[in-house]
């Protein structure tokens, strides 16, 4: 394989950013959902907090882009990937936060990626991350796909009012579930100290179920895999939830009441499989949303065209309570 280099070097915090590297290597890539459809209240979690000081065998990343600026066109998903692999899909004013451990690293986010996802195929850039600390990465507007490294003073100025990217499953498998020491952690006044937290993981119904169906038979093996996947990214970052809520999400063909009844039915095939990959039952709740919490809405065309535009209203959200015990 040739490998294709580029080197830059960014200052954070008065020291300087690891030397990035871009490295040429295809792998087989499974694409992230279109965000550009999706309506912000489906999309984004809370607004930005100041993070605490993440343990010292690990490493924090709050990466994020900035509102596009007058003339910037229309907003499209920044798809960022960690390690080759696909961590978020940020919309303007967005940011995710994540942990790995420290070491080298492969980092990017790209504009207008497909279709050569150039995070996977073609520019990955490397840094050795320092345990213990925090990084704060901004897209780059221009493609480069270079994460902007900034001082944390300057880059919480800019994620004033940013929202937390929710839409997407991560694939990214070198996450760790972050350890922020509790000392450092400052309460924030627009957030209750007891506030629940919650993670989601969301799940394509058109990849777990063929359209109309629900049952367990009815899930075809690329949704069993995915299920597989999701529940091994869970254990991975060590989620200890209180709670699991699995919320069935239908679109806007057919009644309202077929809808409800159609999103309850393949919540519960979901957890049913939650359960038998080791998830305690008594953790877990299944619920429906039915068509009422759409990402597109207004749909027209053929029956085909029709079916295939609500595509990302189908959907089953798999909802972690993360709250820390009272």
């Amino acid at each position: 394989m040739q490998a294709k280099t580029i080197m830059t070097r960014i200052a954070f915090a008065g020291a300087l950013f690891a030397a990035m590297t871009a490295i040429g290597h295809a792998q087989q890539y499974i694409p992230p959902m279109d965000a550009a459809q999706a309506q912000e209240k489906q999309v984004f979690g809370a607004t930005y907090a100041p993070v605490g000081q993440v343990a010292q065998d690990q490493v924090q990343i709050v990466y994020y882009r900035a509102p596009l600026r007058a003339g910037q066109g229309k907003p499209t998903a920044a798809n960022v990937y960690l390690d080759d692999h696909f961590q978020s899909a940020l919309l303007p004013n967005a940011y995710t936060v994540f942990c790995v451990k420290p070491g080298q690293h492969t980092l990017g986010a790209y504009v207008n990626d497909a279709p050569e996802y150039k995070g996977k195929t073609i520019n990955r850039f490397a840094a050795n991350l320092k345990a213990g600390s925090t990084y704060f990465l901004k897209v780059q507007e221009d493609g480069n796909g270079a994460p902007q490294a900034l001082p944390r003073n300057q880059a919480e100025q800019e994620l004033r009012g940013a929202r937390a990217q929710v839409h997407a499953l991560s694939r990214a498998n070198s996450t760790v579930a972050c350890q922020v020491s509790q000392a450092q952690v400052q309460p924030v006044s627009a957030v209750p100290a007891a506030a629940t937290q919650y993670k989601d993981y969301t799940l394509k119904s058109d990849m777990l179920f063929a359209f109309g169906k629900s049952g367990y038979r009815d899930i075809s093996p690329a949704g069993r895999e995915e299920i597989g996947n999701l529940v091994a990214q869970m254990r991975r970052e060590n989620t200890a939830a209180k709670k699991i809520i699995v919320v069935g999400h239908a679109d806007q063909i057919g009644s309202d009441e077929a809808a409800l009844k159609l999103g309850m039915q393949r919540a519960q095939t979901v957890r049913r499989m939650l359960v038998e990959r080791g998830i305690p039952a008594s953790r877990i709740d299944a619920e429906s949303a039915g068509n009422t919490e759409p990402v597109v809405d207004d749909c027209t065309g053929s029956r085909q065209q029709v079916i295939q535009c609500y595509a990302p209203n189908r959907r089953v959200v798999v909802r972690a309570d993360m709250s820390s015990p009272a």
